[in-house]
């Protein structure tokens, strides 16, 4: 009897004993889909739309602290397969050998399409011309074309200076993935800030200037038609004809984004590697940007939504 109230004292220690250990784990994850707290990435140049979701989010989930970390694409892609980040908002999804190596360390990678944004090339108020070709956009980042008159414009003379985000930029990353082909960017007066204001303020200041930016910094928040833009910069029409003209250019309005009028159209995703798979606070904030409410919101800032019914109108704009 003895050896038996022994055994069950015994039990009951070894119960308690792990018991308490688990509650002392300072690593222990509390969150869950509407609750908690998380750090997360994001790359800089989509912070407003980042911002705007969450302000919403936090408005409904009252439990919920989202902290959005902006970092450059490069710099969160590697954190993020690193496991130092359970999500990452970006332009590109995981490539095949990056989500099998994922899965062979048994975590739980998830890709959530969240809408399209437009790769914007922006000019100073000065420079009058309109529009540009896809054919010396390339020829102007490959350094062929060095000069405003060699691509044809009326305007502006003196040499191009062209102006990104940052070197490891989601912006760069498009630019010799999908416009140079695979190429880098070999333009002699090509150069990168640390952020997008940053780009913005330079091609403000600097008439012989293109910055290179995510559409979603270009939205004047006064006007709910997504119709009108920073008024301190131009944006340029983009053509797929050698010969640009206003009439077969177009720039990174909703619709032209949807009818892929405009050539440089890039995907937003949410990259998640959480072990908690669709029962932690990542995948709700992420669901949350994807349903009904957070892609309305996309839509509000002047974005395109991946999802739900669009109806296109036709208007007349006088720039």
């Amino acid at each position: 009897m003895k050896h038996i109230t022994f055994l069950i004292v015994a039990i009951l220690a070894l119960c308690i004993s792990t018991s308490c250990s688990r509650t002392k784990n300072p690593n222990a994850r509390t969150d869950t889909y509407s609750s908690g707290s998380i750090t997360f990435g994001a790359d800089e140049s989509f912070a407003p739309i980042i911002e705007e979701e969450l302000d919403v989010f936090h408005s409904i989930y009252v439990q919920a602290h989202c902290t959005p970390k902006y970092m450059t694409e490069s710099e969160g892609m590697n954190l993020l397969l690193a496991n130092k980040l359970l999500m990452m908002f970006t332009s590109r999804d995981f490539k095949k050998s990056e989500y099998d190596n994922l899965i062979a360390r048994d975590r739980k990678p998830y890709t959530v399409h969240v809408g399209y944004d437009g790769l914007a090339l922006i000019t100073n108020r000065e420079n009058t011309d309109s529009c540009m070709s896809v054919k010396d956009v390339k020829r102007i980042l490959s350094g062929e074309a060095k000069t405003w008159k060699e691509v044809g414009t009326k305007t502006r003379s003196g040499e191009i200076i062209v102006c990104f985000d940052n070197a490891t930029s989601s912006a760069v990353h498009y630019v010799e993935d999908s416009i140079l082909n695979g190429k880098p960017i070999t333009a002699e007066n090509a150069f990168a800030t640390k952020k997008t204001a940053e780009v913005i303020d330079y091609v403000e200041k600097t008439p012989n200037a293109i910055g290179i930016i995510g559409s979603n910094w270009l939205n004047d928040k006064r006007d709910s038609t997504n119709l009108t833009w920073n008024k301190n910069i131009r944006v340029l029409a983009i053509s797929r004809s050698d010969d640009a003209t206003p009439e077969n250019s177009y720039k990174p309005y909703q619709g032209y984004i949807y009818n892929d009028f405009y050539p440089f159209i890039r995907r937003i995703y949410a990259l998640l590697n959480d072990e908690r798979g669709k029962y932690g606070l990542p995948w709700g904030f992420a669901q949350f940007v994807a349903a009904p409410k957070g892609q309305m919101i996309i839509f509000k800032a002047g974005l395109l939504p991946a999802y739900g019914n669009i109806s296109i109108r036709e208007v007349k704009i006088n720039d």
